[in-house]
């Protein structure tokens, strides 16, 4: 029992550590972050609207684009909510400095005059000499000094709690100066947000125009993405298959006591028969769930994960074996983790796929105009892998897959935050 107790109380005075605010500074640093993003998006906008043609891209980038305006306003309210609180303990300090400054001035003042009604040498003398005995001579002597050097100690206090108000002054003098400063821009923010709003459902309005012709082209790419869907799982089974021949091939010839039975065992498993090497490099893939970095030097998720409704027309699901990221005009397709190249695809006349292994993880860039690299070649994190290729529509679009042999997984969740 006692020890459930001491953990019982560790649990809850470690509680608040664990919950702990974001600081002003890790604010400021999100907030430059949210506006990084809202540049980037900005920009993909320009982008596809000088096209002319994608009305449903120019729909989901304005759309994204306020998420993260509205995010930013969240962000700039934390921040002025935290600086009012520093504002009103301030001004709490200041205001006990005030209390304090009052009495030690009162207490000093009473001492400067009774300093002053026996201030000369004489009476001081007197109070000596007056004493019964030398003991009580000397401790006069001692009380007579211990009085001065209280009253100049006293100097020193008021001396420095008087620093201290004017410090705390200007401090929160430049405190409520940057709390006006965030209200001024977070009500430049929010009329930004109304008008992009409106623009967004200018955008809407339009779509419902060509409710007809824009439903038939989202089908027609999602039949096309169920093709392109099926060449990719053919192209990991296929990848799979090779590395267990050549697994079991190596294994034979290390060992010519191996079995036929063996063998065909290594051939027809449906995951990777991993070797010491291919699972250090699988194991070390694994371990860095949440940090790797960005297939892309620059870009937005626009198009999720899995199974979900369409983000315009709500009554049509689409599906994602992966995620899609918005990246900018002439952006390239970057490795994400150390690995060897298993197949180019020419996934349609004009698009192109690079499958890159981990052990028994795969990566896949799909929507390549052009691929730097070849079947066999050993890459790099961050290393270019080919350029992506920017649609009829203006939009530059990479779609990223990951999985563990046949299956697959959430990209967003092994992706690094940034």
């Amino acid at each position: 029992m006692p020890r459930f107790l001491f953990c019982l109380l560790f649990f809850c005075l470690a509680m608040p550590m664990w919950s702990q605010p974001p600081t002003q500074e890790e604010l400021e640093q999100r907030k430059a972050k949210i506006q990084l993003e809202i540049q980037e998006k900005e920009k993909l906008l320009q982008s596809v609207k000088s096209k002319e043609k994608s009305v449903v891209g120019q729909l989901l980038i304005q759309k994204e684009k306020i998420g993260l305006k509205e995010k930013l306003i969240r962000t700039t309210e934390k921040q002025t909510k935290l600086l009012s609180n520093d504002i009103y303990i301030n001004q709490l300090k200041i205001n006990q400095l005030n209390r304090d400054l009052e009495q030690l001035r009162k207490d000093y003042a009473e001492m400067i005059l009774k300093s002053y009604k026996s201030r000369s040498e004489q009476s001081r003398a007197m109070f000596l000499l007056s004493s019964q005995n030398f003991l009580q001579a000397y401790k006069r002597a001692q009380y007579m000094k211990q009085y001065a050097s209280y009253r100049k100690m006293q100097g020193e206090e008021i001396k420095g709690k008087t620093k201290q108000l004017e410090d705390y002054n200007v401090k929160i003098g430049a405190q409520k100066s940057e709390k006006e400063k965030l209200i001024a821009e977070n009500e430049k923010e929010k009329q930004e947000l109304v008008k992009e709003k409106q623009e967004q459902e200018k955008i809407a309005n339009q779509i419902k125009k060509e409710k007809g012709k824009i439903t038939a082209e989202i089908k027609k790419k999602q039949a096309e993405t169920k093709k392109i869907d099926a060449q990719i799982k053919k192209m990991i089974r296929d990848a799979i298959v090779a590395a267990n021949k050549k697994t079991a091939a190596a294994n034979v010839k290390a060992n010519p006591k191996i079995t036929a039975a063996e063998k065909k065992a290594i051939e027809s498993s449906t995951n990777i028969v991993l070797t010491p090497e291919g699972k250090l490099v699988s194991d070390n893939f694994k371990a860095n769930k949440g940090r790797l970095p960005w297939p892309v030097e620059k870009g937005v998720v626009s198009l999720g994960y899995g199974n979900q409704p369409h983000p315009v027309f709500k009554t049509i699901e689409v599906h994602n074996s992966g995620i899609e990221i918005s990246t900018e005009s002439g952006a390239s397709a970057r490795a994400v983790f150390s690995g060897e190249v298993i197949q180019i695809q020419q996934v349609t006349p004009l698009k192109k796929a690079v499958l890159v292994r981990h052990g028994d993880f795969f990566t896949l860039y799909q929507n390549l105009s052009t691929v730097n690299v070849k079947p066999g070649d050993k890459v790099s994190a961050k290393e270019v892998l080919g350029k992506i290729r920017t649609d009829a529509d203006g939009r530059t679009i990479l779609k990223f897959v990951i999985s563990q042999n046949s299956t697959y997984f959430n990209p967003t969740t092994w992706l690094s935050s940034r």
